[in-house]
């Protein structure tokens, strides 16, 4: 049998066009790839495919056959076997169904039983007053504290240490290393809600205990108490120049209060706390003779 060469945009392509031309199936054909597309930038192919094919020696069909097929197109020829298997499938189905004889009806559901009522809690007994609560030993209450907060930076993905002084009642535990910014927060925000986490985790833990425990993170507290420092006496001395009470932006309870120690020994100035959280904020005034017990009395 004669070969006969297809060119296409790919392999398969020109395989499909020449079964069409010998009209044939893909068994009874013989291929022989003379040139392949190749492959350029960007999945893009230059070239063409070109490929020869010819009817298997021992493959030889009539040409009724073979001009049916060339004149049908393939989803004709597939279409019909498809038809077929279909309807046997549900022929089967039926026969299945019959077999299996009529469907037993459902047995009506039972009514649930009602529920038996739950029986009334003991209330609750009363807690125990602090004043009747054992000690808890500062140190203990500072290796929690410790344990928890070298977890956190760990978990954080940060790197740090986690040093502690404990001082009678007061306990106070730094935070330091480099990029720690994350556990500070925007005007210590984050730091004072991670010094309140700790007193829970240690609480949690161990009870309520008289403790006062305070967390720092790479020095911000001191820094933070410096820098307001010297903002809150620029305030004063422009108080003292414009005659005119100041107001400062809202600040927590621990910024107010270094503000009002700054002042207190300031002289001709008072200051005092006003609104509610988190809008509380301190006033910087002229104080009168009158005012100056007043002024340490505000403070926070």
């Amino acid at each position: 049998m004669e070969w006969v060469e297809i060119t296409a945009t790919t392999i398969e392509d020109a395989k499909a066009l020449a079964l069409d031309r010998l009209g044939i199936d893909d068994g009874d054909a013989e291929f022989e790839i003379v040139e392949e597309p190749k492959a350029g930038l960007f999945g893009r192919t230059r070239g063409e495919a070109r490929v020869r094919a010819r009817i298997k020696p021992n493959s030889v069909r009539a040409k009724a056959d073979r001009r049916d097929r060339r004149g049908k197109p393939a989803g004709e020829r597939t279409a019909k076997p498809r038809q077929e298997r279909t309807e046997r499938s549900d022929r089967g189905e039926r026969q299945e169904r019959s077999d299996r004889g009529p469907r037993k009806e459902r047995a009506p559901r039972q009514a649930r039983p009602e529920r038996a009522e739950r029986p009334e809690r003991a209330p609750r007994a009363e807690r125990t007053p602090r004043e009747d609560l054992p000690p808890v030993d500062p140190t203990t209450v500072s290796a929690v504290a410790t344990t928890f907060l070298e977890g956190l930076v760990s978990a954080a993905g940060l790197k740090g240490s986690v040093s502690a002084k404990v001082e009678g009642e007061n306990i106070d535990i730094d935070v330091l290393g480099d990029d720690l910014g994350f556990l500070v927060g925007t005007k210590g925000a984050t730091l004072l809600a991670l010094q309140d986490l700790t007193r829970v985790v240690s609480q949690r833990r161990l009870g309520d205990h008289e403790t006062r425990l305070r967390v720092d993170v790479a020095g911000y507290r001191e820094k933070r108490r410096e820098a307001l420092s010297r903002f809150a006496l620029k305030v004063a001395e422009d108080v003292k120049t414009s005659g005119q009470a100041r107001a400062l932006e809202p600040m927590n309870s621990s910024d107010r209060k270094i503000v009002h120690d700054a002042l207190t020994e300031v002289e001709g100035i008072s200051t005092r706390s006003e609104g509610s959280d988190p809008f509380r904020r301190v006033v910087v005034a002229l104080a009168s003779i009158s005012e100056d017990s007043e002024s340490v009395s505000d403070s926070e």
